[in-house]
């Protein structure tokens, strides 16, 4: 067996990569305008921070139109006051998204004919296996519409209510300015039949224009609740096609899983052509809708699972304890190591293959997991002994199964893969220069 030497470790960051990766629009409550503009949800990422029934929930979003016309509309299942709400750090939710981004790692074979000792070979250095308006205050009692609490945190205006069905919350809502997607009373109901809450936010345009933010924070919320659950289906009221999200679950214990529907890992762990270095982005994304697809389209990836005290490989330095705590993380003991265990879940869903909302729990298994992708480069040197053969032997073989692995895990023709690949060919030695070398 030959190994390989680490030289660079990580290429990407999903970041940048998911901006391109995930064309869809998520978002776990609708968005609502005050005109005739056309509101979409971008793709989000929401963090849920969880110990017991104590939740801080993060939500983010990439909205795109004028600050002017968003408001949102999520079930939460308790009355939130405003010291239960604040206003978050967005780089918080990119070092989320860099640490447990799916990620490449290259290795580069050495010289066959000057190996490495044995002894220097174990120690494992190929990493870890894969591892609006002013509004009401008191009952709408034609309506059955209750403003439960209204506040402002930092350049978002906010609003509780209640209701005791839908078309009323609807007709509320639109007496109110709020432009509601088609189809939404029919979503709303489920969430008044449990009794559930909603939040209603908008942006105050004097405080965001004198704050001078380029973009909408995420909001946070604080809550006590025996449901551990994510609304998602309000946010299908607004998409156009397959939606996209990224949930972050932080645990003290172990992983997070759904209950209502499958969880499913990501490929992970295979080898592949070196010039995906150049197309990693284009490669994630044919292989996420390809075993997609093949799940049936009704299933959430696991693409991380990692204790943070630590990563191998990592991806970007673990999260400090100040950082976890500004993503909700409220268990942390001063002096003591941070416990968190974070699971990086990825959703991709359709209002038919996902008719209800996710749904959690936190389990004890602590196995660690990511979707990790590996390119191995050949050792192109010159090579003048009995084991460079052999060695050549094996490259071509390895190399033709990446791009069966390729061609499996994306769909991509075969032979445009191999006409890429540049596969090596093996050169034969003249037989006299065994004595005349």
């Amino acid at each position: 067996m030959k190994l390989f030497r680490i030289l660079t470790t990580f290429l990407v960051t999903i970041a940048t990569l998911f901006s391109l990766a995930l064309p869809a629009e998520a978002f776990c409550g609708f968005y609502v305008a005050k005109a005739d503009t056309d509101l979409y949800n971008q793709a989000s990422q929401v963090a849920i921070a969880r110990d017991g029934d104590r939740t801080i929930l993060t939500m983010a979003n990439d909205y795109q139109g004028d600050v002017q016309d968003f408001a949102l509309v999520v079930p939460v299942p308790v009355i939130l006051t405003e010291d239960r709400v604040r206003v978050g750090d967005p780089k918080i939710m990119q070092r989320l998204d860099a640490f447990s981004a799916p990620r490449l790692v290259e290795y580069f074979d050495e010289n066959p004919c000057n190996p490495r000792p044995e002894y220097l070979q174990r120690g494992g250095t190929r990493g870890a296996p894969a591892p609006q308006a002013a509004l009401e205050e008191s009952e709408d009692s034609t309506l059955g519409v209750t403003v439960e609490a209204s506040f402002s945190v930092g350049e978002y205006d906010i609003l509780i209510l209640s209701a005791t069905e839908s078309s009323g919350l609807e007709t509320w809502l639109i007496n109110n300015g709020y432009k509601i997607p088609p189809g939404a009373k029919e979503l709303l109901q489920p969430y008044i039949r449990q009794d559930m809450k909603f939040f209603v936010a908008k942006v105050n345009l004097a405080e965001y224009k004198q704050a001078g933010y380029e973009f909408l924070r995420p909001l946070m919320m604080a809550y006590e609740s025996p449901k551990f659950m994510l609304p998602i289906r309000l946010g299908m009221t607004n998409a156009k096609q397959d939606q996209d999200l990224i949930v972050y679950l932080l645990s003290p214990q172990g992983q997070t899983e759904l209950t209502n529907y499958r969880t499913v890992q990501v490929p992970s762990n295979v080898e592949i052509p070196e010039f995906v270095k150049n197309e990693f982005g284009d490669f994630y994304k044919s292989m996420f809708q390809t075993v997609y697809e093949r799940e049936g389209k009704k299933v959430a990836f696991l693409e991380y699972a990692w204790n943070m005290q630590t990563c191998d490989p990592c991806a970007a330095e673990p999260l400090s304890p100040e950082e976890l705590e500004q993503a909700g993380v409220f268990w942390l003991q001063p002096g003591q190591r941070p416990n968190v265990f974070i699971s990086r879940l990825h959703v991709r869903y359709t209002r038919d293959k996902f008719p209800e909302d996710l749904r959690f729990q936190t389990t004890a298994n602590k196995q660690n997991f990511q979707g990790r992708y590996v390119i191995r480069h050949p050792y192109k040197g010159e090579m003048n002994c009995p084991a460079a053969e052999p060695y050549q032997q094996a490259l071509q073989q390895r190399q033709e199964q990446e791009v069966q692995t390729l061609a499996n895990l994306t769909r991509w023709d075969i032979q445009t893969i191999r006409d890429k690949a540049n596969l090596s060919q093996v050169q034969t030695t003249p037989w006299w220069r065994n004595i005349w070398n």
